[in-house]
């Protein structure tokens, strides 16, 4: 979803190689901000997949989260410093991170946006070549033959709805936006198929316009850190917005959104391997033994490739493979 990315972390994520596109990580001992407490992560290698012990556990000390079970409960000036405590944690963690969808412009990404509902931002990128290679304007698109573009973009899944949305939002584009793509929440929440998800995506990438991007990694590990109980992505990135500066909104979305697909995962968190769980009051519902927790990273922090076809130059990994390709 939602700019762009050697990895280079000043105190969490160190470089083996410092080369893009190596896929080499090392997680290393990580200082914990709470208490100052260390939690000894290991070592992570992403490029080959191998992981070395360091000595020491990983296991989050005591103190390591304020709303413990047991413990008095959590303030909100105590939940708001943890909260950006954790923010500037992850922004050492991933200097790189930025939106996962390829793009070159903002119709691609607000195309790219739509396309990612209900399937991975790797099958999008592998699928907008050819979509943007046959219609690369909004003109062009507008005009599509529906059942030629749905035969496009079937690997997304909902091709039929999601070309109905696609062709609607481009004739908008077209007849009252003179074929750009507008650069306002209001204007954009009119066309089809775009809510304030995909609104925000496109204003935080393609006109640096801050907003916060709640889709479901976002809105997981929030209400695991606890930051907030709401349920609801409206009501979530409303009070997130009360808990962080607005220039900070894209930014962290996009951090929060990378741990969540590389550590902080739905069913299995690698709560062992996990840099800020000395910070985190959920620590312990997944694996907590760090060579296990290794095993369970994602992407470049597992040495496997990321999702985008056409990565940010800082973006420390291996690119994605071409639809086909494996």
């Amino acid at each position: 979803m939602g700019e762009q990315g050697s990895i280079h972390p000043r105190r969490a994520m160190k470089t083996g190689a410092g080369k893009s596109g190596s896929g080499a990580v090392k997680a290393g001992a990580v200082k914990s901000t709470s208490g100052r407490a260390k939690s000894t992560t290991g070592t992570v290698k992403a490029g080959s997949g191998a992981a070395k012990k360091n000595t020491g556990t990983s296991k989050a000390r005591t103190g390591q989260a304020a709303a413990g079970a047991g413990r008095k409960p959590e303030s909100r000036l105590a939940m708001v410093r943890r909260a950006r405590r954790i923010n500037r944690e992850l922004a050492e963690l991933y200097p790189y991170a930025h939106p996962e969808l390829d793009f070159r412009n903002p119709f691609e990404l607000l195309v790219a946006t739509v396309l990612s509902a209900q399937t991975t931002d790797l099958r999008v990128n592998q699928t907008t070549p050819a979509l943007f290679a046959a219609y690369p304007t909004p003109e062009d698109m507008a005009a599509a033959v529906p059942e030629e573009m749905e035969e496009l973009i079937r690997p997304t899944g909902f091709f039929r709805a999601k070309t109905k949305s696609l062709i609607g939002l481009s004739v908008a584009l077209r007849d009252r936006f003179g074929g750009e793509v507008p650069g306002r929440l209001e204007d954009l929440v009119t066309l089809p198929g775009v809510g304030r998800k995909t609104a925000n995506v496109v204003l935080g990438n393609a006109f640096g316009v801050p907003g916060i991007t709640v889709d479901t990694h976002f809105g997981r590990l929030v209400r695991r850190w606890r930051w907030t109980e709401q349920e609801d992505p409206e009501k979530v990135e409303a009070e997130i917005a009360t808990i962080f500066p607005k220039s900070e909104w894209t930014m962290l979305s996009h951090r929060v959104v990378f741990h969540g697909r590389r550590i902080c995962h739905a069913r299995k968190p690698a709560c062992g391997a996990c840099p800020i769980a000395p910070l985190c009051p959920a620590y312990g519902e997944g694996e907590t033994d760090p060579e296990k927790a290794r095993k369970l990273l994602k992407y470049e922090m597992g040495g496997h490739p990321g999702q985008r076809l056409s990565p940010p130059a800082d973006y420390p990994g291996k690119p994605a493979p071409p639809l086909g390709a494996g």
